[in-house]
Formats: C-alpha cells, sequence, structure tokens
C-alpha cells in the first residue's frame, strides 16, 4: 500500500496514519522502531580464483540461518503463540531447498558475483513470483522469501542491529513499528510486552497478523510507509477495527480513545461469556458456526473461541516454498494433527488449490488468466499423482475423527464424478497395501463459480453438503480482481446478484437436505450476520477471533423475521439495508 493523501491527514495537531485493520482492538502506547528490515548489500565481482570461498562463506551462512531458527523452534517457551513453531519451520524448510542454494552458487560461479549480490538478486526474483499469485495468503509468502534471504544477509554481514533495544523503553506498552516482521524476530522482541504491532508490509494473512490473532493483539498492516512516519517514544493510538493510527495526539483525542479503549475490553468481557453458550436465535433456530484455519496449529484458537469444528482448513500451506512434494506420511501427520485436536468435532478440508499463477516451485506460470485457468480442482485433475496422493492422506487421518473433503472451484458436474472415481483409486490402493482408512467420507464442493450457483441443483443432490466461497463467487460474478486497488471500491458483497446466488444455493440446499455453509469473508463479518440469517444460511465459517462476535448476533436475532424483511427486498432487486435488519 502506497501512502495517498487521503491516507495522512491531520485531527487538530494529530498525524493520521491508515493501513488494513487485522487484528480488532484498540492500543495506546510508545512506538518502538524496528530499523529496515532490507539490508545495504555490497555489489562486486569475485575472482575467478576466490570464487570456491565465496561458495563456502556462503553455504555456511546458509547452515547457521538454519541452525538459529531450528534453535529458536525447539526452544519455544509454553507460552509461546503455537503458530510461531509452525512459521519457523517454514523459514527452516525455505532453506533447506537445495534449488534456491544451487541457483544462488550457480550466479556466483557464472557471474561472478558476490554472496550476498547473488542472494539477493534470486531471492527478489523468488518473492517477485510469489507477489504475483492471485491467491491472498500463497501472495503474503512473499515475505517468506524475503525475511530468509535478510535472516541469510545479516549472518553474512554480522548485523543485529535491524532489533530495537526494548531494555532502553521505559514503557511497558509498546507499540512496535516495522517494515514486516519475521517470525524469528517476532520470538526475538518476545522480552516486550506489546500493545499492538504495526507494519508497511502485509495483510491478514501475513506472519505479523497471524501471530498478533494468536496473542490477540491488535495489528494494522500495509501502512506504507509507518516506519519513516514514527519515531522511537513516539505516542501511538491503534485502531485495529478502523485501520487507523494516531501519532502524538493531543489530549482530548486521547482521552476519547481510552473511553473507546475501555468500552471495548468491556465488550469482550462480555462476549467471552458467550464461548459455551449455544448459536440459537432469538426463534429456537440452530445456526452452526466453525473456523477457518490455515496451520494445523490454529486448530487450538478455534476450540478456545468455541468452534464447532472447522468449516475450512487450506490444505496449501503443505505444498508451497519448498523444492519436494510432502509424502503422503506427511500430509497424513498434518491432517490427523487437526483431527486429533478437534477430538468430535468434524473438520472439512479442503483439496489443493494450487494451479496456474498458484504453481510448486519446479513449476512456470504461463496461463494468460490466472484467475480462470488451470488451478484448485482442474489442477488436481490434471496432475492425478499429486491428488491421489492427498486423497490416500486424508482417508487415513479419518480414521482418527470425522473428516469432509471439500472440492474447491467446481463448475462441471464431471468434476464431481472424477473425485469420486479419485477416492475409489483411493480406497482401493489403501486396501491393496493393507492400510486402514474410514469409509463414506463425506464429500462437498465449493460454490464459488457462478455457473456453479446458477445450475446448483444436480449438485445439491451428488454432494453431501455444499460451502460458498463468497470471496470467489463476488469477484467472478461482477468481474472484479479483489486484489487490483484500481478496482477494489467496486468489490461489493451487497450487490443483489450476488445476493440472489447466495440465496438460490441456500434454498436448493435446504429442499434438498444438504447443509449449506458460507466459509468465505462475509460468515465472519457481524455486521452482515442478520442479512446472512435472512437469506436461511445456517451455517458460517471464519477465522476464530470473529466467532464470538457473529455469535451475539445471532442470538439476538429473530430468523424468520429476517427472512421475510430480506426476501421482499431481493424480490424488488433493492440493496438491502443492514440497519432495517438490526430493527
Amino acid at each position: 500500500m502506497t501512502l495517498e493523501s487521503s491516507d495522512v491527514q491531520m485531527l487538530s495537531s494529530t498525524l493520521c496514519l491508515s493501513g488494513q485493520g487485522v487484528v480488532k482492538g484498540y492500543a495506546i502506547g510508545t512506538a518502538v522502531v524496528m530499523s529496515a528490515a532490507s539490508l545495504e548489500v555490497a555489489h562486486y565481482r569475485v575472482a575467478p580464483e576466490e570464487l570456491p570461498a565465496e561458495h563456502h562463506r556462503l553455504i555456511d551462512a546458509v547452515a547457521t540461518a538454519r541452525k538459529d531458527l531450528q534453535s529458536m523452534a525447539a526452544s519455544l517457551p509454553d507460552d509461546a503463540p503455537r503458530e510461531l513453531a509452525a512459521l519457523l519451520n517454514v523459514h527452516v524448510m525455505l532453506l533447506d531447498d537445495p534449488v534456491l542454494i544451487q541457483q544462488v552458487c550457480q550466479v556466483v560461479t557464472e557471474r561472478q558475483y558476490n554472496a550476498e549480490w547473488a542472494l539477493t538478486t534470486q531471492g527478489q526474483l523468488l518473492a517477485e513470483q510469489f507477489a504475483m499469485m492471485e491467491d491472498e495468503y500463497l501472495r503474503e509468502r512473499a515475505a517468506d522469501i524475503r525475511q530468509v534471504i535478510e535472516r541469510v544477509l545479516r549472518v553474512l554481514s554480522g548485523s543485529t542491529a535491524w532489533l530495537p533495544n526494548l531494555d532502553a523503553v521505559a514503557s511497558d506498552s509498546l507499540i512496535v513499528v516495522a517494515r514486516d516482521i519475521s517470525p524469528a524476530d517476532m520470538m526475538r522482541l518476545r522480552g516486550g510486552k506489546f500493545a499492538a504491532f504495526l507494519t508497511d508490509l502485509g495483510g491478514p494473512t501475513s506472519h505479523t497478523a497471524i501471530v498478533a490473532r494468536s496473542m490477540n493483539v491488535p495489528a494494522v498492516v500495509g501502512m506504507g510507509r509507518v516506519r519513516a512516519l514514527v519515531r522511537d517514544g513516539d505516542l501511538l493510538i491503534v485502531d485495529g477495527l478502523e485501520g487507523v493510527v494516531l501519532v502524538n495526539p493531543s489530549e482530548p483525542v486521547l482521552a476519547e480513545y481510552r473511553q473507546r479503549q475501555a468500552a471495548y475490553r468491556r465488550e469482550r468481557d462480555a462476549l467471552a461469556m458467550l464461548r459455551d453458550a449455544p448459536a440459537v436465535t432469538l426463534d429456537g433456530i440452530r445456526i452452526c458456526l466453525e473456523a477457518n484455519i490455515e496451520l494445523p496449529e490454529e486448530a487450538v484458537a478455534a476450540l478456545a473461541a468455541g468452534a464447532e469444528g472447522i468449516g475450512l482448513f487450506r490444505s496449501e500451506f503443505l505444498f508451497m516454498g519448498r523444492s519436494d512434494l510432502p509424502s503422503e506420511d506427511e500430509q497424513y501427520e498434518a491432517y490427523a494433527s487437526v483431527v486429533r485436536t478437534m477430538g468430535d468435532k468434524p473438520v472439512t478440508i479442503r483439496t489443493l488449490d494450487l494451479g496456474a499463477d498458484k504453481t510448486l516451485d519446479d513449476e512456470e506460470a504461463v496461463a494468460a488468466n490466472p484467475a480462470l485457468g488451470l488451478r484448485a480442482i482442474r489442477y488436481c485433475l490434471a496432475n492425478p499423482d499429486i491428488f491421489d496422493t492427498q486423497i490416500r492422506a486424508l482417508l487415513r487421518a479419518s480414521l482418527h475423527g470425522e473428516i469432509r473433503i471439500l472440492i474447491p472451484m467446481v463448475s462441471q458436474m464431471h468434476e464431481v464424478r472424477a473425485v469420486q472415481d479419485a477416492i475409489e483409486r483411493a480406497c482401493i490402493a489403501l486396501q491393496d497395501r493393507g492400510v486402514p482408512y474410514a469409509r463414506n467420507i463425506k464429500l462437498g464442493a465449493m460454490v464459488e463459480i457462478p455457473a456453479m450457483a446458477i445450475a446448483i441443483e444436480p449438485f445439491a443432490e451428488m454432494l453431501d453438503f455444499l460451502s460458498i466461497g463468497t470471496n470467489d463467487l463476488i469477484q467472478y460474478v461482477l468481474a472484479i480482481d479483489r486484489g487490483d486497488k484500481d478496482v477494489a471500491d467496486l468489490y461489493d458483497p451487497m450487490h443483489p446478484a450476488v445476493l440472489r446466488l447466495i440465496a438460490h444455493t441456500i434454498n436448493v440446499g435446504e429442499r434438498a437436505g444438504k447443509p449449506v455453509s458460507v466459509c468465505g469473508e462475509m460468515a465472519g463479518d457481524a455486521r452482515v450476520t442478520r442479512m446472512l440469517l435472512g437469506l436461511g444460511l445456517t451455517g458460517f465459517s471464519m477465522h476464530p477471533q470473529q466467532l464470538l462476535d457473529v455469535k451475539k448476533q445471532i442470538r439476538q436475532a429473530h430468523s424468520n423475521a429476517l427472512r421475510v424483511k430480506v426476501a421482499s427486498a431481493l424480490n424488488r432487486a433493492e440493496r438491502i439495508d443492514l440497519a432495517a435488519l438490526s430493527g
């Protein structure tokens, strides 16, 4: 995000900055600024006779960085966020990638670049490949590449100056301001008591956001130039709900936000009491509230929030940022760990959503339009070896509890039949090997392509459940690239065409006796909960942190009355007045 004139304004004498709030809440504290994450890298040529020594210098630095990360992961304290171990291991995995080191060594040899220059050159190429991906979670993995490269560069330079001096800061409410924060940096910063995190880079699935959620600490990311505009010791107010940061506020502004902070804490305390309360509307309609997760460790947060299951577990994390494919055993262990954590609660695992721009490391992205290319289930069916391995792992893991398989980006009936055939092949293969697995596993599909939503009836008959992916559905219905800031204002979840497709899918599922849920961003937005109830939705899946806000709305709503109001508005092709639904 670049800083526009609308992003910086003066409130009285207070500098106001904006970004993307990824963890709600208010924080008031002292800024502690991390110096630039990117290092100044020397560029020079290496004499031919010195090339072997340069190779050894590079390899030794990689080994040292790997050992440092492994040591951090192995010595995590009991109170450390569980996500940190997984994120540290992702960075170890990247350093273990022989392709990356081979490519850097090749640059050293062929171009006679010094190790730092070669490393930054190849790192930038890899980061750019990830940054061009359509999927937001995978796009932000470019940060992993940058952070790993920078860690090796720090070893090569012997620098640790990027860390703030926590001992020099007297305040016990520190707000970390950084270009970006890696998992390893998070570990080194654990000595401070943090009130919030602010970064120039990042989005909802960046490491800063993931760890901040696990710590329940307000965070605003994608601020563009916050590190350049804020100085050590500045007094900051962070509004994680609106994504606003106030620098050196006046006393009246400070007093107002202290009141907001106190009110928010009282609200969260009251919400916490709803954790074990049933999600039932005033007229007795039972609503299922489940959680979306991206890492196995996040299942703990889902349970802590009172989730009734996992409604969406994205499996891509196992496949990305590595030179080899995860084995059947590795996948089995990852899926089984989530199932064991959730106990008797169901776990819905989405099959691999790769392809087009979201490629494995040894593939090239060649699609002219990645969003419409060979991705998700199309990619899996075109690569049966990869798909069959995943299906076998899922079947094996389902012995430990209820697993539901979710197919992404379905548009054709033959795709569902092909997945059923793949499941049958996997069953036969496991039987031949004498490997136990659960039978009669439930199969569902994502409703995210308009063609499927329009012609949903046969899908509802064939499948066991449906899950509406509103993020892509809105993108495809409105022909809006949700990652393109130039048209972001046209991305409209409340567009009548979008709502009619959601309503149609829910109604058809209801008639067929098949459960329908929403797992996109709309499900976790408490402002539209009543509208979704009015569409007839009885299944929501969202980030664990959003669950209690949505439950509160459900317990205060009258479902059947909302259905009458929403149906009337849709029939008149009117935009739904969310405020009117709260009355």
